[in-house]
């Protein structure tokens, strides 16, 4: 019988691990597998999780990036840390590019200010517009919330760049704005970066919380192993996606010569 594992692997900051355990726990009895597991790091995902990683003994690993769209450690760092893993890997998409999770930003703006012709909605995400991958996830949402929501306008803006968040209130129509954060759990961007950036204190912007431990969130980590499993089944191999860069020289740790 094959053995098979769910690995939920994302970077240690703020409520993160918390965040993760309690997506973990409601998964173990969802997500048809042996075991749920939760992996995090600070900055070198080969160099700290790699004895984990090769602890796990399951025959499949569907490994779950825990973010809302992929970064460079999800394309990079990541794939190059699960590399070590002795069974066969299936990477899954991360799940913040679902329709769950636009019903948890709707309600999360919600909760501070319904929509109506008067309030902007402003989701605030992670990187910047010129990452495709960070694009295309807050362009999904922003879409979906213009045509089911009653907020006047949806806009994005970034952490980084291209609109910035600073940016942000001045690109605003209305005199009131709700802005909900596109990110996963609390962080030190969350928790700081942003507030300061939308100059909270000056009024007129209500602030919501990321997407923590909505169970919709649960439900697009269920679907995303979901789907991955549909491919595995039909043939694609493992480690698919895994390999996005270029292979590059390492001292045996992850870390590029």
């Amino acid at each position: 019988m094959t053995t098979e594992t769910l690995l939920l692997v994302g970077r240690e900051d703020g409520n993160a691990r918390e965040v993760f355990e309690t997506h973990a726990e409601r998964l173990a009895d969802r997500a048809a597998v042996d075991r749920v597991e939760v992996a995090t790091y600070e900055s070198e995902p080969h160099r700290e999780l790699g004895d984990r990683l090769r602890s796990l003994t399951a025959d499949r690993v569907y490994a779950v990036p825990m973010c809302a769209a992929h970064t460079r450690d999800t394309l990079d760092a990541v794939p190059r840390a699960l590399s070590v893993v002795p069974g066969d890997v299936y990477y899954c998409d991360p799940p913040g590019e679902s329709p769950a999770v636009t019903d948890v930003l709707a309600e999360r703006a919600r909760a501070l200010r319904s929509g109506d012709e008067d309030v902007s909605l402003v989701l605030v995400g992670f990187g910047s517009s010129s990452n495709r991958h960070h694009r295309r996830t807050g362009g999904y949402h922003a879409g979906r919330l213009r045509r089911r929501s009653e907020y006047d306008e949806v806009v994005t803006c970034y952490l980084v760049q291209n609109p910035t968040v600073e940016c942000v209130r001045y690109n605003v129509s209305n005199p009131e704005t709700v802005a909900v954060p596109l990110f996963v759990a609390r962080s030190e961007a969350t928790e700081q970066r942003i507030p300061a950036a939308l100059e909270l204190d000056r009024g007129g912007v209500e602030y919501a919380a990321p997407l923590e431990t909505h169970p919709r969130l649960t439900d697009a980590i269920h679907a995303a192993v979901a789907r991955r499993r549909t491919l595995a089944d039909a043939g694609t191999g493992a480690d698919a996606g895994l390999t996005t860069t270029p292979p590059v020289a390492t001292d045996g740790e992850g870390v590029r010569r």
